[in-house]
């Protein structure tokens, strides 16, 4: 689960009295955020976690040992910006073949053996693919091998600082603290410099409305505990609306001279617009077969499924007919690339 932080990198002018100009390399890398104006922000992120209902305790632990990230600032002001007109998309295959390899494929087959009496129960429990939640964690952090060492407070504050997005990151901030509230010890909370943290890389206010309890604990720990990760992941796509006993979707191949025009959705997603631009609208499967497309993988859904059709390398290479669980995929992470590998894998992980 990832943030895309639209770049937008602050330009400062310092007028000097001999009418030159001098910034230091560390300075114009964090865009002329400092550590004193980190400290004399803090106060104000005090009184919104105060205001906000986080114990007057944790606030007292915590925020003296709040430290300025130059490193986050950085990466984060590194970002891809927002673009407007026409964005060429790359081709799907070299994603696919960093995302849907050998070792991640073998490595989730080897935890899917090695969990399924689990898995099954926690898929019975949430109505959720056993899989696909293996794939996630495996696409996520490598299945809980690279899941970041950032300092989630320290980052979550000085993006907030940084002020950006401050609505965004101060509440993750507030969150975080919520989490010592509720127990999770402060040196659980290391992620990525964007607030990602854990097994299924959940920001600080995901994991407070989802984390789930996988072992029967009193815990969710979802940094050391495998089932409580993979159960707060289904718990996830569950609120998310997965549709019990559905697969994700199936690969299959357009005919030639198919005539994709009177298939375009009229319907304007209000997120992620670039990302389900490039769905065709909602028809049935049958509708589909009716029309020709031929399947690839390795079974139609139900003819009665609704599904449409995305084309990620265009027109003459493998397609896929997706489900309203694929749209699933993509609200935990709203790019088309991840929720396809993420079906594949898990596809490959359970045969």
């Amino acid at each position: 689960m990832r943030i895309l932080i639209k770049s937008a990198a602050a330009a400062l002018a310092f007028a000097l009295p001999l009418g030159g100009s001098a910034v230091t390399p560390a300075f114009a890398q964090t865009g002329g955020y400092t550590s004193a104006g980190f400290q004399t922000y803090l106060p104000e992120l005090r009184a919104q976690a105060l205001r906000e209902g986080v114990s007057r305790r944790t606030v007292d632990q915590v925020f003296p040992t709040l430290v300025f990230s130059a490193r986050t600032i950085e990466l984060d002001q590194a970002q891809p910006g927002g673009t407007s007109g026409s964005v060429s998309t790359p081709p799907f295959a070299p994603y696919r073949q960093r995302h849907v390899n050998p070792a991640l494929i073998s490595g989730g087959a080897r935890r899917y053996a090695q969990n399924l009496p689990r898995l099954q129960e926690i898929g019975r429990r949430y109505g959720v693919t056993p899989s696909v939640l293996v794939a996630i964690w495996g696409h996520e952090t490598s299945y809980g091998a690279v899941t970041g060492d950032f300092d989630l407070l320290n980052s979550l504050a000085t993006l907030s600082y940084e002020g950006r997005r401050r609505a965004l990151f101060s509440s993750e901030f507030v969150a975080a603290l919520k989490m010592i509230d509720r127990g999770v010890p402060r040196s659980r909370l290391k992620g990525s410099w964007a607030g990602a943290t854990g097994y299924p890389q959940f920001l600080p206010s995901v994991y407070l409305r989802v984390a789930a309890d996988g072992d029967g604990d009193g815990h969710a720990d979802i940094w050391q505990s495998q089932a409580d990760a993979l159960a707060s992941i289904a718990n996830y796509l569950s609120n998310a609306g997965w549709k019990p006993n559905t697969p994700w979707g199936v690969a299959v191949r357009v005919p030639a001279g198919f005539d994709r025009s009177a298939l375009r959705s009229r319907v304007t997603s209000p997120r992620c617009q670039r990302v389900h631009e490039r769905h065709t609208r909602w028809i049935t499967v049958a509708e589909w077969r009716r029309m020709g497309i031929v399947l690839e993988g390795s079974a139609w859904p139900r003819d009665t499924e609704l599904a449409s059709l995305l084309e990620p390398d265009g027109p003459g290479q493998t397609a896929y007919l997706l489900t309203t669980n694929y749209r699933t995929i993509l609200d935990y992470n709203c790019s088309n690339f991840y929720a396809l590998s993420v079906g594949l894998l898990a596809d490959a992980v359970s045969r």
